[in-house]
């Protein structure tokens, strides 16, 4: 046999190899545990750091690479596989997150693989008594970027193990403990709202607030209302009082008049987010 014949064997059985180890990734996933999402595929970094024993923060204490939390049974199409020795990274696209700044990825062991597309995570939204009992349980949670499943996912830390007993400030970091503000809707509407303030500023109906005082758009408020702009989001829990989720003060309850009072002392009322620009903040009534 030549050189050559033996050369183009040799590229065909690589050729081959390839394409059948590509065909062979799995092609979809599904949540069968609450699943982190984050923006990077680097899982050990962010849970461990350099000594095994930190979380990555920023300078705000924030776990930057936090996009959000799956719920079971969300569906995601795999993109690429990260081997990772007895488990793989998946870089993924879900309909749950419909928000393209950056990658997402997920860590196997969270999910299942199937070959077809399995049915959406249905969405069941809870009627208003329950949704209001919900967000009421989660008063007092801690501010967590990301988050959108209050008491956090403790399989992070048997997955990717602190090399010493953290503090709790830390085991509450690791295990992703808290809700922010659009999770804090999210978490209580079993994942039926958007995830996002991005989306939440043009959801369901706009409120005639424009011109109005804080105390003529308190009287027009009903529980579930949103009070949100870019960046944040507050909501309306009775007619007297507000709840949201702030870094500073994580999980809180306040006057409703007074906080429309703060925030329209920085910011105008407007009917439509897309009708003008500045700083502005509208009113959605989505739960009808």
């Amino acid at each position: 046999m030549s050189l050559r014949k033996i050369l183009y064997i040799f590229l065909f059985l690589i050729i081959s190899n390839g394409c059948q180890s590509q065909s062979d990734q799995p092609k979809y996933a599904v949540a069968i545990l609450n699943t982190p999402v984050l923006n990077t595929g680097d899982f050990e970094s962010v849970f461990g750091g350099r000594n095994g024993s930190s979380v990555k923060v920023d300078k705000s204490g924030l776990i930057r690479e936090m996009e959000f939390i799956a719920f079971p049974n969300t569906v995601f199409e795999i993109l690429e596989v990260i081997p990772k020795g007895d488990y793989n990274i998946y870089k993924i696209t879900t309909d749950d997150y419909p928000y393209n700044s950056s990658d997402l990825f997920i860590d196997s062991r969270f999910v299942k693989t199937l070959d077809t597309l399995p049915e959406q995570r249905e969405l069941v939204l809870p009627d208003k008594k329950e949704i209001l009992e919900k967000l009421n349980s989660l008063d007092g949670y801690g501010y967590m970027w990301g988050g959108n499943y209050g008491d956090g996912i403790e399989q992070l830390l048997e997955f990717y193990q602190p090399a010493s007993e953290p503090d709790v400030h830390t085991k509450d970091l690791w295990s992703l403990k808290g809700v922010d503000c659009s999770g804090l809707i999210y978490q209580a509407t079993n994942g039926s709202t958007p995830r996002n303030t991005s989306t939440l500023i043009n959801y369901g109906e706009g409120l005639d607030i424009a011109g109005k005082s804080a105390s003529q758009i308190a009287a027009m408020l009903q529980p579930l209302d949103l009070i949100v702009w870019s960046g944040h989001v507050i909501i309306v829990y009775d007619e007297n009082t507000v709840i949201e989720s702030t870094g500073d003060a994580g999980v809180h309850k306040s006057d409703l008049t007074s906080r429309l009072k703060s925030i329209m002392r920085e910011k105008t009322p407007v009917n439509d987010w897309d009708s003008t620009s500045g700083k502005r903040f509208v009113v959605r009534r989505w739960y009808f």
